[in-house]
């Protein structure tokens, strides 16, 4: 029983470690990473390079593919990138079993304190991205702690004849049956997936009972192969709340490793000659004094070579895997014109909100056009005070509603993101999305506001003059200048120099707004005025001035994500500064 929990613990000091590397490096490099997997996965060669790469450093496969179904969800990569990008992600975890079969040959234990002894004082002292490479770095060394625990806590086989008696009846009792005998230990690497949710961490558990004698390469292999099965599983629970392109990945994924399973299952025999002969290629100091290669070595080529091949066989097949999976999984009637509602997609084991913030990004993306297209919709209104627009309001009206889902969709994104430790950087863009995604919800709010006092003149049969309707359309055309400048810059660089245009436009808004009042006023004071529509007037001019001001603080929220976290007032300062230079 002691020995049970020696393992488990041991098994727990890697998963941690992979859980702290993982997260370490996404605080550091996930911009970067972000970018790559957005834009270097157009073709299917560069999208296997980009999956393969990125699982190797995060050495977490099931961290790749959420962050995969993650982004096909947002629409950021299409069904057949992602395959590509699943397909590197299936060579990079064997990455993982070379680890693992290094842990035979030499003590990583004797490593791995030092490796943690240089990340402290880093994670300690350091500061954002310095601080972060600390804590990968702890957790490069609590992966390699671990390994070499779970080595020790696995007795070998010639110590402990006894109970290794037993279990090895038990497994002769499975072995010898063909086909059957290969399944069964399918079955048992699938179980093992599943239990310890991650691929890696039964690799782990598979390589180091291998090399300690109690299973024999035959019985390994086919548990590793239910363990590549295993680990679609978590793509699979990561699409059930997404739509119905990210299930295709997720399918796609489980189809991929399916076929390739398949095949080896036709072709183990031959195979598995293929591997010895491999193995006895490795140079000697990966060989044992009888001159037999090493069985955790010979699990680390077959997973290598089998998954090599695999891609080969199959990366033709990529646009046929797609339509296969996209006749699976059929695309619903409601989804065709409806917006897909933001889901946050996260591993188990390992929280991926550092490259989950294009979706959010994307999302907030669609809210500000979504201002722009309720503000023309209200400038179509103002237009036609004749025609009878209830439809089009109607419309509006439900532009609004979905804007106030959508703000409590992202602001709740966006925290669950920001709960998963991100980075320094991310964090302060996490706070400035959230108030973009508020000043956003406003305008909305002052959009429809407008459109119901352009509806108060039709329904009440009043009318501006000619005079004071061309001049709420030219300030129209002014604010919704100002609406398409926070659009075009949405997420882009914003440099000072943007931020001063962005000012002397708001300017020009709140000078535009302070003269049609005035004139509003002098109309008042004139014989029998309309009061009630000047007033009217003046609230449509105020609410566009207010568009204009909701519309400032973006540019400052981006002008901050772009330049760090400096305070709005000291930003209006230097512009101000700016300003009274040209002068």
């Amino acid at each position: 029983m002691l020995t049970f929990f020696e393992i488990l613990g041991s098994l727990g000091v890697f998963l941690y470690g992979m859980k702290i590397l993982s997260e370490g490096i996404q605080k550091v490099a996930g911009q970067r990473m972000r970018y790559v997997m957005a834009t270097m996965t157009n073709n299917r060669v560069s999208g296997l390079a980009t999956g393969f790469g990125i699982t190797s450093i995060l050495q977490s496969s099931s961290a790749t593919t959420v962050i995969v179904v993650s982004f096909v969800n947002a629409g950021l990569l299409t069904l057949t990138e992602s395959i590509g990008v699943i397909m590197g992600a299936n060579l990079g975890t064997t990455i993982t079993a070379w680890i693992i079969a290094a842990v035979g040959k030499f003590s990583l234990s004797a490593v791995a304190i030092p490796i943690i002894g240089v990340g402290l004082p880093i994670f300690f002292i350091g500061k954002n991205k310095i601080k972060s490479f600390g804590e990968a770095t702890i957790g490069f060394g609590l992966l390699f702690l671990g390994l070499g625990l779970l080595k020790d806590a696995v007795p070998d086989v010639a110590t402990v004849q006894e109970q290794a008696a037993q279990f090895q009846g038990v497994i002769e009792s499975i072995s010898g049956h063909g086909y059957f005998s290969y399944f069964i230990f399918l079955i048992i690497g699938i179980a093992l997936t599943l239990i310890v949710q991650s691929s890696s961490a039964a690799m782990a558990i598979t390589v180091t009972f291998a090399m300690n004698g109690w299973i024999g390469f035959e019985e390994s292999a086919f548990i590793v192969l239910g363990e590549n099965i295993g680990t679609t599983v978590t793509a699979w629970l990561a699409s059930l709340g997404a739509n119905h392109n990210a299930k295709r990945a997720a399918r796609a994924h489980f189809m991929f490793n399916i076929m390739g399973v398949v095949w080896m299952f036709l072709m183990f025999p031959i195979f598995a000659q293929f591997v010895e002969w491999l193995a006895i290629g490795l140079p000697d100091s990966l060989r044992t004094a009888k001159h037999t290669s090493d069985i955790g070595f010979k699990l680390a080529i077959f997973h290598t070579s089998f998954n090599l091949l695999n891609i080969l066989l199959l990366i033709s097949f990529v646009p046929w895997i797609a339509k296969v999976v996209s006749r699976w999984v059929k695309e619903p009637p409601e989804e065709a014109n409806k917006r897909i509602p933001l889901t946050y997609i996260s591993g188990n084991l390992v929280h991926t909100g550092e490259l989950n913030l294009p979706e959010a990004e994307k999302a907030t993306m669609e809210l500000a056009q979504l201002t722009q297209e309720m503000f023309e919709g209200f400038v179509d209104v103002f237009n036609r005070p004749n025609e009878d627009l209830s439809y089009k309001v109607v419309e509006l009206r439900a532009m609004e509603d979905e804007a106030d889902k959508m703000t409590e969709e992202i602001t709740e994104y966006l925290v669950r993101c920001s709960a998963a430790e991100i980075g320094h950087q991310n964090a302060a863009e996490v706070s400035q999305m959230i108030r973009i995604v508020a000043e956003l919800e406003t305008i909305t709010d002052v959009v429809f506001s407008l459109v119901k006092f352009a509806r108060r003149r039709y329904r009440k049969e009043h009318e501006l003059s000619e005079k004071a309707m061309e001049d709420v359309r030219n300030f129209s055309l002014l604010v919704g200048e100002y609406i398409q400048l926070y659009n075009n810059k949405m997420f882009q660089p914003v440099t000072l120099e943007i931020l001063d245009e962005a000012k002397s436009l708001e300017s020009k808004i709140k000078k535009r707004r302070k003269k049609l009042n005035r004139a509003s006023m002098v109309r008042m004071s004139e014989p029998e005025p309309d009061l009630k529509m000047e007033i009217l007037n003046i609230e449509i001019n105020n609410h566009l001035e207010k568009i204009g001001a909701f519309g400032h603080n973006i540019m400052h929220a981006l002008y901050i994500m772009t330049n760090g976290e400096e305070h709005p007032d000291e930003i209006a300062a230097e512009v101000n500064k700016m300003n009274k230079t040209k002068q």
